[in-house]
């Protein structure tokens, strides 16, 4: 008789972690429990497919949460937990889509961003959703979080480009990040970006779950506030951009002028040298009259029509790149 090693994995149930229907976009923790999956970075979602006239989402403790199901409002849930009734008027017999994300402040999600699993109808299924065969990874700091803005990750150019273009898009950002590591604590973008969760130093982030066709570097605005120099600018910024193209041999990489004008000739010099290294799928993105006051919500935050007016900037550049 076979052995209790030899026995077949039993298959996860509709809906619940590990189904292979389930599509994340983002940083998730997909290893640390077989029943829980925790998102990582601002504007991770996931989208899946089922059938049956109702779902319900468990969560383990309270969050903010964004869903949107089929063609349908994009519909807010505040400080929601346990088996929480997205369906609370069934919806029609046959395929359906639902997407998920959790809401974020400052890069922080606010509550327990943990998945635990949908619920559905009994005999019910999941299928695989229609996926975009190309993803946009944007990082930065609170700007490119979508702090201030009025749904934060989801109204962030980021998210509003990758929209626009119709490819999956995720947000390697935290509010207050620098490029620069510094002895006051700032998160380093430079240090974490090639990490699972911006907060730690370990476990490192598996390059092979997906690989970005397009990446969008928006960083500086905060590492003059914490005393970093144009020559600590400067080679951070080099070292960050071969990070980059290890990870993505094949993305297009936009290396953006801040929209504060902070440490521009050290980025361009970064760019530059990549270029004569032989790095050709480089570009610096003068951002020089982009936003006027009435785009930001304080000196340093875009509003809603700031994110629109730099998704209507940067989009065109990104789709000329990348054939969207």
């Amino acid at each position: 008789m076979p052995g209790e090693g030899s026995r077949p994995a039993v298959a996860p149930a509709a809906g619940q972690p590990g189904d292979p229907h389930l599509k994340l976009v983002g940083r998730w923790d997909t290893t640390s429990s077989s029943t829980a999956y925790t998102p990582y970075w601002a504007g991770a979602y996931y989208r899946v497919g089922f059938t049956g006239r109702t779902v319900k989402l468990r969560q383990r403790n309270a969050i903010d949460l964004w869903a949107r199901i089929d063609n349908g409002p994009v519909k807010f849930y505040n400080d929601v937990k346990g088996t929480v009734n997205l369906t609370p008027t069934a919806l029609s017999s046959g395929n359906h889509t639902l997407q998920v994300n959790y809401q974020v402040i400052a890069g922080s999600y606010h509550g327990d961003a943990v998945f635990q699993g949908l619920v559905l109808d009994s005999g019910a299924t999941t299928f695989a959703p229609p996926a975009p065969s190309k993803l946009i990874e944007f990082i930065g700091d609170s700007i490119t979080v979508g702090t201030t803005s009025s749904q934060n990750a989801r109204t962030a150019y980021g998210w509003l480009i990758g929209e626009r273009l119709g490819t999956e898009h995720t947000q390697i950002a935290q509010g207050g990040a620098c490029l620069v590591a510094t002895s006051d604590g700032c998160v380093s973008l430079d240090r974490q970006f090639t990490k699972l969760n911006p907060n730690a130093s370990t476990p490192d982030w598996d390059f092979s779950r997906y690989q970005a066709d397009a990446v969008v570097i928006n960083l500086g605005t905060n590492d003059a506030g914490h005393g970093v120099s144009s020559a600590q600018f400067q080679t951070a910024y080099g070292s960050l951009l071969r990070k980059v193209r290890t990870a993505y041999p094949r993305a297009w990489i936009f290396a953006l002028e801040t929209f504060r004008g902070r440490y521009v000739p050290q980025t361009q010099a970064a760019v530059q040298a990549a270029l004569a290294a032989g790095d050709s799928r480089i570009s610096f993105v003068d951002t020089t009259g982009w936003l006027d006051s009435g785009d930001l919500t304080d000196s340093v935050h875009p509003n809603d029509q700031g994110h629109r007016v730099i998704t209507d900037r940067l989009a065109p550049l990104i789709a000329a790149r990348i054939g969207t």
